[in-house]
């Protein structure tokens, strides 16, 4: 006879005729579901190019929290909630179970897969767990838009049998945090776009590039506001003879009256699809209220130059959401050739070997990812120092890493914010050297602002955490040219990132599972959503929607709730692929 579990996995069960989901109407945790439980509806009908399939596992993530308190005005929602629910969930593992008459020769019954869920079809965001139906449900169709996208197959195959359903639904995270290392950045103004040069009042009279200007590269579109007269002549010639169009714009509109760029950027590097506003934003003397005036007018991977050699008078009030969501880049130079502002200290986004690393929100369970990265990493940082301002978090973090990380010569430190005598004397020794990387995990734009005080020469920071567009840190930009010092941002992944990252995990040179920290049923996501937002647990919460109801467990729980699954635990607090088909003989119907 067979067992349970192998039948799951061979998928060729009958199917039933309902499935469960939580639908969510509006903004609100009120709006999840109905009267706080999934609902039943019929079982999706699938096209002949169309496949159906089981969600296995569900991880959690806090973009989902932005959804419920967002609601349809969520840039990644483009429909009437009430009318058309949503069903959160991209961090998912499925498997197929209904295979359209058209695909029969590409898929079977039984494949296995993982979803790159930031989707692209025709140049329109439909991602996976916002537009398209997600993890929190049993059972979905997936079409075109996720087999035929803008990127190719959003699709990624699982390669081993014995790959877990976490552990695979876990990469899509992991990928995130891969992706965070994997950055690039334009060496050079955009050649075919649009660049503004703004001059002020410490502008000198001349400068010159030494590429991006020129007949091999260079705008399309040039914009000059009070340029000083002797550069602005020498621009016009060269125009002239490259054929760019020459606009005067003879003052900077208000910030107010700017039209930003909302829409979710393609995930691809610096892409071509820039969206609107202007790639080159160059200003000759470093004034901050310029800088704050003409910011708001850049591109999706729009670049800000500032040219100066002195301390600018105070610090900028920076679009730290538009740095992460948009990739918008502040670099600088003291000298007079402009080109060397882009090329001279190329945007470095992996961390430094040897070098000192902070992570600011370590505690959380993107925090952990990061820190178990960087300590598994084979030239991984010399000091890794994480804050955290909860002391369960922090603690938990570091019983699970601190003794890895001196097998391996890292030193690791933990501080807590709040402890405020004990965190002044840890983070004193970094005051005059600074950090070479700092990776900021918390979306408070305070901590973001002191974070950047800490900044090496050469050091970069990293926004990773999911600052909403328009949130403002004050920051010191004179480091951009006196210290070539780099504040970048990131969101998402690329195919490739999951691909990547999915193989790190089946090769066993990352494990996800390492990032769990409790588990429900399908019955259990409303409660699972909670603890997200109220940041209740260290780690990742993961559904399974399959399985008999389960309420949200944290795996050190799970010895008086199932106790032969907490036997397969590693050290008695790590998920494990044993633990999991352990769960599965215990738990599915």
């Amino acid at each position: 006879m067979t067992d349970k579990l192998t039948q799951y996995r061979r998928a060729d069960a009958p199917l039933p005729a309902t499935n469960r989901l939580w639908p969510l109407y509006g903004a609100g945790f009120e709006n999840l579901g109905v009267d706080g439980k999934p609902i039943t509806v019929p079982m999706p009908e699938y096209g002949p190019n169309e496949l159906l399939v089981r969600h296995d596992a569900c991880g959690h993530c806090f973009s989902d929290i932005k959804v419920i308190h967002a609601g349809q005005n969520h840039p990644r929602i483009h429909r009437n909630m009430r009318e058309r629910p949503v069903v959160l969930g991209h961090e998912v593992s499925i498997t197929v179970v209904g295979v359209g008459e058209a695909l029969r020769d590409q898929y079977k019954v039984g494949d296995r897969f993982i979803v790159q869920a930031d989707i692209f079809y025709h140049g329109e965001n439909c991602s996976y767990g916002y537009e398209i139906d997600g993890g929190l449900s049993e059972y979905t169709v997936i079409d075109q838009r996720v087999l035929n996208g803008d990127h190719g197959n959003y699709l990624i195959p699982i390669q081993k049998a014995e790959t877990g359903y976490a552990e695979a639904a876990l990469t899509e995270p992991w990928a995130c945090v891969i992706a965070a290392y994997q950055l690039r950045y334009r060496t050079a103004p955009r050649a075919g776009g649009t660049m503004w040069i703004i001059g002020t009042e410490r502008a000198k009279p001349m400068y010159t590039f030494s590429r991006g200007f020129d007949e091999a590269a260079h705008p399309a579109r040039l914009l000059l506001t009070n340029v000083p007269a002797p550069f602005a002549a020498w621009l016009r010639e060269r125009a002239a003879r490259l054929g760019i169009a020459v606009e005067d714009v003879p003052e900077l509109p208000d910030p107010a009256t700017v039209e930003t760029d909302d829409a979710p950027v393609s995930p691809a590097a610096d892409s071509g699809d820039t969206g609107r506003g202007v790639e080159d934003i160059i200003l000759l003397g470093a004034d901050p209220d310029l800088i704050e005036r003409a910011s708001p007018n850049l591109a999706s991977y729009g670049i800000m130059v500032l040219m100066d050699d002195a301390l600018l008078a105070r610090k900028v009030k920076v679009d730290v959401g538009r740095i992460h969501y948009n990739r918008w880049l502040y670099v600088g130079s003291t000298g007079t050739d402009i080109a060397k502002a882009y090329s001279d200290t190329p945007v470095r986004s992996t961390l430094k070997p040897g070098g000192h690393a902070w992570f600011v929100g370590a505690g959380g369970p993107m925090g952990r990812m990061h820190v178990q990265a960087a300590i598994q990493s084979e030239n991984g940082p010399a000091i890794i120092v994480c804050t955290d301002v909860s002391d369960v978090r922090l603690d938990d973090l570091c019983a699970s890493f601190s003794l890895e990380a001196k097998r391996k010569g890292i030193e690791f430190i933990c501080l807590n914010p709040m402890n405020k005598e004990a965190y002044a004397a840890g983070m004193s020794p970094f005051k005059e050297t600074g950090f070479d990387d700092v990776i900021v995990l918390a979306p408070v734009t305070p901590v973001i602002a002191e974070a950047a005080t800490y900044l090496a020469p050469k050091g970069v920071m990293n926004i990773f955490a999911g600052v909403p567009r328009g949130k403002f840190a004050d920051i010191d930009l004179s480091d951009a040219y006196l210290k070539q010092a780099r504040v970048i941002g990131h969101s998402a992944s690329t195919i490739e990132n999951m691909r990547f990252m999915l193989e790190q995990a089946e090769t066993g040179q990352l494990s996800p599972n390492r990032s769990v920290a409790a588990i429900g049923s399908l019955e259990a996501a409303y409660d699972g959503l909670k603890a997200v937002d109220e940041t209740r647990f260290p780690g990742k919460i993961v559904i399974y929607p399959h399985i008999k109801p389960l309420p949200l467990t944290a795996l050190t729980d799970l010895k008086d709730v199932l106790p032969t699954v907490y036997a397969k635990l590693k050290d008695g607090r790590e998920w494990t692929t044993e633990a999991e088909a352990e769960l599965l003989r215990v738990m599915l119907p």
